[in-house]
């Protein structure tokens, strides 16, 4: 069996989807009888990964659109012989339909998040919907979501929530490299990492902000590291500036992966109060640090935390709560990895996915 994957990104990329899309094609390619894979990420940014044996990683596609559409014609012009394409991103729907209707292969949409909420700003894109064969969301949110304006009654939905690399994210000391780098010995440490884009905020950055003064009031030692980068970071700064937390806010800018667990480890508590995330896989890396949390109860991040049994959810709009949130999550001991973390190895997530694969060949035999 060979597989077609259309990606935003993967190996070489950055951020949740990157690591989701890098784990379903670790995982497709460990399928029994999938000979080939075939990914064509539309961004590489980084150095690849070693690749998985049997996949065949198509990065001549990057750079512009005109490219990455010229390297999917350049591949179905060759083969047609796919049995499944994997879309991984709404707006790549249009291609993956070209691609169904050269090879006749069904499509499986993956979504993620808020892409996938509302219509998308393309009609034709909101059309080629209903050619989707599987829906593969990352979170029952996000697929409630979606349904809510795809009337697609008869596609078939299955759920492939994101995983951790419970033997890489591990509870450890503090470097001490890093408290030196921010100057954190003796201090109580807030942390959330995400990207700061202006078009995305969404991720709770500015809540834990406007209420960081209070908690500042009952634990003076209180520090907020904001981790990652983008282009609101400006704004950020000048936001806490005004809110005179200057001394009590830390703008760490991108966190390479090989610093990530570093970073996790540092916190004395991982804050999150989102309301836009699909899923929310870095609640997940911070968990299985040990790191107590705090995340949302209006989005999919709720899922991460198994509804609240692994971790605090709470209401991002409620200043109060949100307080009392983090207080509780400081008291809660470091160093502890929720049992039910388990659920969301990568061995499960290959199990699911597997479970997903056959069941989409065996009804389109």
């Amino acid at each position: 069996m060979r597989i077609l994957a259309l990606l935003t990104d993967a190996f070489g990329g950055h951020g949740g989807i990157a690591k989701f899309n890098c784990d379903l094609l670790t995982a497709l390619c460990a399928y029994p009888s999938c000979k080939e894979v075939v990914a064509i990420p539309r961004l590489v940014v980084y150095e690849t990964e070693p690749l998985p044996h049997n996949l065949t990683y198509v990065t001549n596609g990057t750079g512009n659109k005109f490219k990455y559409i010229f390297a999917i014609l350049k591949q179905l012009i060759r083969h047609h012989n796919f049995r499944l394409i994997l879309c991984g991103h709404i707006n790549l729907l249009p291609l993956a339909t070209l691609a169904k209707w050269r090879t006749g292969a069904p499509i499986a949409l993956i979504i993620h998040g808020i892409e996938a909420w509302q219509p998308t700003k393309n009609w034709l894109t909101n059309k080629q919907t209903k050619l989707v064969d599987t829906i593969i969301s990352v979170s029952s949110f996000t697929m409630k979501r979606f349904f809510s304006w795809a009337k697609l009654p008869n596609v078939r939905k299955c759920l492939l929530p994101n995983s951790v690399d419970l033997a890489r994210f591990t509870p450890g000391h503090k470097d001490k490299s890093l408290l030196s780098r921010y100057d954190l010995n003796g201090k109580t440490l807030l942390m959330t990492l995400g990207r700061l884009v202006g078009h995305e905020r969404y991720k709770g950055f500015d809540e834990v902000l406007e209420i960081l003064s209070e908690l500042i009031d009952e634990i003076p030692n209180v520090v907020y590291l904001i981790a990652g980068n983008g282009n609101d970071s400006q704004r950020l700064k000048e936001k806490a500036k005004k809110l005179n937390l200057s001394n009590h806010v830390i703008f760490s800018g991108y966190v390479s992966e090989a610093e990530k667990v570093g970073h996790y480890r540092l916190a004395d508590a991982f804050v999150m109060p989102s309301r836009g995330e699909g899923f929310g896989i870095v609640v997940l890396e911070a968990m299985a640090c040990g790191v107590p949390v705090v995340a949302s109860e209006a989005d999919g991040s709720k899922e991460a935390t198994r509804d609240g049994e692994m971790g605090i959810l709470v209401d991002p709009a409620d200043k109060e709560k949100l307080k009392n949130a983090i207080i509780e999550a400081l008291k809660r001991p470091k160093g502890v990895v929720p049992d039910k973390l388990d659920y969301f190895s990568f061995q499960r997530f290959e199990k699911r996915c597997h479970k997903i694969i056959d069941t989409i060949i065996e009804q389109t035999k």
